[in-house]
């Protein structure tokens, strides 16, 4: 997909014009069903379940993200206290302490309330805080998304104070940020969990690689310096390229099964994710649910071309009929 056209699509993923559009398309939802698991917690666990059976781990995004007011981070808390009790219902919630837990759930902090006005860090710090502390009690993990670069300095400092008291909480970096490779040198110490990802936010040249190939090398070095490191790296890729350097990579660094992982989007190469599950991997399928999935999906369709045609097929079959 050529540069201008991704930044296309991640600019409407922020239009409250086009969000309008098109939610109000029928064949919307029938197609964004592909890559979100619904709209509730039960439909959200129902999809956990079916993974689960597959042999494969799971980590669970509550959609929303820019959160303006203190009544809507309030909300999604709520969201993540009745998901992070369900998900302590399942069998597989009762795992060793320390072990790799196959259950997990993901969050943004702006959804929390890290935008708010004046105290929105604070907010944001003790929200996350009262999400690991339920997770905790339920064996479940917490990983603290990535978003766009302005955020990133708050987002890493709240996750080095939560990191005090839960030492098992992961977080985000995004390759395509030029910062990133440093980043990970000071975070892959021992105990630590990067979900290392490409990134899938349309930022300025100053501050992140623009060039598929930069992007992709700066990948392949923070990977890198992931599995010579301490922690354990979670590679989150779909990119085929770096599947096989991973696999290479993990092997010179001598890292057993059981100390790094796959990730990989809902409704995305889920033939590979199988793959590589069945021969023996950890892999961990990005599980996103929630009403507000205009701003997710819309950078799906950025990240590769084929998602953009799939949208498209779908859409003029939709007219047709």
């Amino acid at each position: 997909m050529s540069a201008l056209l991704r930044s296309t699509m991640l600019a409407a993923a922020r239009s409250p014009r086009l969000e309008r559009t098109i939610t109000r398309l029928p064949v919307s939802r029938a197609v964004v069903a592909r890559f979100v698991a619904g709209t509730t917690v039960k439909q959200a666990v129902r999809a956990t379940e079916t993974l689960l059976r597959s042999g494969r781990f799971v980590s669970i995004d509550y959609l929303g993200e820019d959160t303006t007011d203190p009544a809507s981070a309030e909300a999604t808390l709520e969201q993540y206290r009745m998901l992070i009790a369900a998900l302590g219902r399942l069998p597989q919630a009762k795992v060793a302490t320390g072990a790799v837990r196959p259950l997990e759930v993901s969050v943004k902090l702006s959804a929390l309330g890290q935008a708010l006005p004046d105290n929105g860090h604070a907010i944001a710090l003790e929200h996350a805080r009262e999400i690991c502390a339920a997770a905790q009690a339920a064996g479940v993990w917490v990983t603290v998304d990535a978003e766009d670069h302005t955020t990133t300095d708050s987002t890493l400092s709240i996750v080095r104070e939560l990191r005090a008291d839960y030492p098992w909480l992961g977080t985000v970096l995004q390759a395509y940020l030029r910062r990133t490779e440093e980043d990970c040198r000071t975070l892959a110490g021992p105990g630590s969990r990067i979900r290392l990802c490409k990134g899938a936010y349309d930022e300025p040249e100053s501050v992140a690689f623009r060039e598929k190939s930069e992007v992709d090398a700066s990948y392949l070095r923070c990977l890198g310096v992931l599995t010579a490191g301490e922690g354990y790296p979670m590679i989150a890729s779909h990119d085929p390229v770096v599947i096989t350097a991973a696999g290479v990579g993990v092997q010179c660094a001598q890292r057993k099964t059981e100390e790094y992982e796959y990730q990989m989007l809902f409704g995305i190469r889920t033939d590979e994710q199988q793959r590589l599950a069945d021969a023996g991997n950890h892999v961990r399928v990005y599980v996103p649910y929630g009403d507000q999935w205009y701003g997710y999906f819309m950078r799906r369709l950025a990240e590769r071309p084929a998602n953009v045609g799939f949208f498209l097929r779908a859409l003029v079959g939709t007219r047709k009929r």
